[in-house]
């Protein structure tokens, strides 16, 4: 008579916590859905190059002394080395007013007489330095090596920040995210021979520039002007974007030698001072057994 008792209460409490467990289930709230983060959206075209180019601008002005080697490579319209157009040049530049010393250097380690340069893009010369600023315009013309080009100001103190809408020199024609870069096309609205820039590939999370296609120009001695087209990579220094490696192309129906003509920027540094005589070639002359050696270390 026990167990006969006892039974009808366990299958009333069975019923009553499978009652309860059913509750409980009915009520429990739901799991969570792991859904995928939105992107982050990209301002305007025209606002997201007006931000590239005032992010590369917040490095400038640029340091006042720059030391590099540059390396020219080019091939004749045969295809073979172009030993002669081919060259390594070692060079102290300031940037105040585009002034260089520059010596040759050979591969056997010889290093050549001290000569005058002001480098620069879209010029009968070298391009450089490595700090050029690529949003600048092109001359109207071809400058002499006696020009002396304003001095860049220092960025005056922020008082308070207009967001102005529009750009004046470049269109945008497309904008596309390929990796962790913005690729933006670009096409200028006026005056295509100075406003020289074409394409541009960002960091997509600072916005630092990492390689640039550019227009530039190839000046034959006695001969026409033809049109090259830059493809241009930059590295972070010191916290400045500094151009490392350029390779160019000529068309415009030029069939001579250096259809093809790369550069490499190495060995770049900053030092805090040189000698002001490097930039006056008048006294060059005075200074033979001071002649400045290339340096043995760099970036």
């Amino acid at each position: 008579m026990f167990r006969s008792r006892l039974f009808p209460l366990a299958v009333v409490v069975v019923a009553l916590f499978a009652a309860l467990g059913q509750r409980a289930k009915a009520v429990a709230p739901p799991a969570a859905t792991s859904r995928p983060l939105a992107a982050t959206p990209l301002p305007s075209p025209e606002d997201l190059l007006a931000a590239v180019r005032a992010r590369f601008r917040s490095h400038r002005p640029p340091p006042p002394y720059e030391v590099y080697t540059i390396v020219r490579k080019q091939a004749t319209n045969y295809g073979y080395p172009d030993y002669a157009n081919s060259y390594t040049d070692q060079v102290w530049y300031r940037s105040s007013d585009h002034a260089a010393l520059e010596r040759s250097l050979t591969d056997l380690g010889d290093v050549g007489q001290m000569t005058f340069q002001r480098p620069l893009f879209n010029q009968d010369r070298d391009p450089g330095p490595p700090t050029a600023d690529i949003f600048e315009p092109a001359p109207l013309h071809t400058l002499a090596p006696d020009f002396v080009p304003t001095p860049e100001a220092s960025l005056p103190p922020t008082i308070a920040v207009v967001r102005a809408h529009g750009e004046f020199d470049y269109r945008v024609t497309n904008v596309q995210r390929e990796g962790d870069e913005l690729h933006l096309s670009l096409a200028p609205r006026r005056e295509p021979d100075r406003n020289r820039l074409r394409e541009l590939w960002v960091d997509a999370q600072t916005l630092d520039l990492k390689k640039v296609v550019a227009t530039d120009k190839l000046f034959v001695e006695h001969g026409p002007v033809y049109p090259v087209l830059f493809t241009i990579v930059f590295e972070m220094y010191q916290g400045i974007p500094i151009v490392t490696h350029i390779h160019g192309v000529v068309y415009g129906g030029y069939d001579g030698d250096g259809q093809t003509v790369d550069y490499d920027f190495k060995n770049t540094y900053f030092p805090q001072s040189l000698p002001a005589w490097y930039f006056n070639a008048r006294e060059y002359a005075q200074h033979l057994n001071d002649a400045p050696e290339p340096p043995e270390t760099g970036n």
